[in-house]
């Protein structure tokens, strides 16, 4: 019973200790919006403007910040795939992956059905202060609610599309 209680108490701190050395990597690596984000227009690999301001009006927009080369965006890409399949309010940007036709290919060879703003340079995610991939980022009613860099769950942004309604 004593050793069941031990490991119970440092299984205890050992989750305590995660939470918080991944809260203080959220906060030190948080994205900036540029001030100008409301009112600027995007364009995605399909031709489509897009205003992210209009796009989280009435629902919580998921911002996927990612790209081709990314080893953790592995894990997370197929779980916003999952998002935008289920008619979540979704965009991606891809970041440093080539031009539009390698963006698509690669989407194509991976089977993914991304709206996806292609960032070659790096110059959107620059003026978002986006160091990491991969990061989400929700917005909702012209405001930045919700953040995180690095791997997340489908449920994890999920739950982060919700709670973004409070």
């Amino acid at each position: 019973m004593n050793r069941l209680k031990r490991w119970s108490k440092e299984l205890a701190v050992l989750l305590l200790l995660v939470a918080v050395v991944s809260f203080t990597l959220d906060w030190l690596r948080s994205p900036q919006p540029p001030a100008d984000w409301p009112d600027t227009a995007l364009q995605t690999l399909s031709g489509e403007r897009v205003s992210l301001q209009e796009m989280s009006q009435e629902k919580p927009l998921l911002l996927y910040f990612w790209a081709t080369w990314c080893g953790v965006c592995k894990f997370t890409t197929p779980s916003v795939n999952q998002l935008v399949e289920e008619g979540e309010n979704v965009l991606t940007l891809a970041l440093r992956s080539g031009d539009a036709a390698q963006v698509e290919r690669w989407l194509s060879k991976s089977g993914y059905q991304l709206p996806v703003i292609n960032d070659p340079q790096g110059q959107v995610a620059g003026q978002w202060q986006v160091n990491v991939t991969p990061t989400v980022v929700i917005l909702y009613q012209g405001k930045m609610v919700q953040h995180t860099s690095g791997w997340s769950s489908y449920w994890g942004m999920k739950l982060r599309l919700w709670l973004a309604f409070f």
